[in-house]
């Protein structure tokens, strides 16, 4: 029996050095897929910092860049809200300008046609109307000297400007 004992201790003793082998193996793969894993993970830890250092560079620089931004940006309006400004007191003047010579022109303007007299209708042929120019209406036909046409000109003209200004002025009001 002895010997029965001592083969059966053996038979046991090389079945659990089988396994004790085949668990070392095992865990030996295991220890080299964990040093993979572990080199993959210092490599994602490694990209994850310097690409954190990276956005941590942008930002300072879009800081900086926004501070630029809104320094300009407070300079600009600073300068249209002067431009506003300047234009509004030309528009103002203007029209002040444009109701001085409006008044100017309506007062010359009765003086002028009490002055001239009226002449009573004639007959005319037709030969007298294609020599004679039709009737001018408006500002233009009161002033019989220069000095009056240049006058209802210059209103006419005043009047015009100081109406593109306004469009202009409404324009980018809006």
């Amino acid at each position: 029996m002895s010997l029965l004992v001592t083969l059966a201790a053996d038979i046991l003793v090389a079945i659990l050095l089988v396994a004790s082998i085949v668990s070392s193996v095992r865990l030996s793969r295991r220890i080299t897929r964990l040093k993979a894993d572990e080199a993959a993970l210092r490599q994602t830890i490694g990209d994850l910092v310097m690409a954190s250092s990276t956005a941590e560079r942008a930002i300072v620089g879009l800081r900086a860049t926004l501070d630029e931004c809104d320094r300009t940006l407070a300079d600009r309006l600073g300068t249209a809200e002067r431009y506003a400004a300047d234009l509004a007191s030309h528009v103002e003047a203007g029209e002040s300008v444009i109701t001085r010579i409006a008044s100017i022109v309506s007062q010359a303007v009765p003086e002028r046609a009490m002055a001239r007299p009226v002449a009573p209708p004639t007959a005319r042929t037709d030969r007298d109307l294609e020599r004679v120019p039709p009737p001018v209406r408006g500002p233009a036909a009161a002033p019989a000297s220069p000095n009056g046409e240049r006058i209802g000109v210059a209103a006419a003209a005043a009047l015009a400007m100081s109406e593109r200004a306004l469009g202009r002025l409404r324009s980018k009001a809006a």
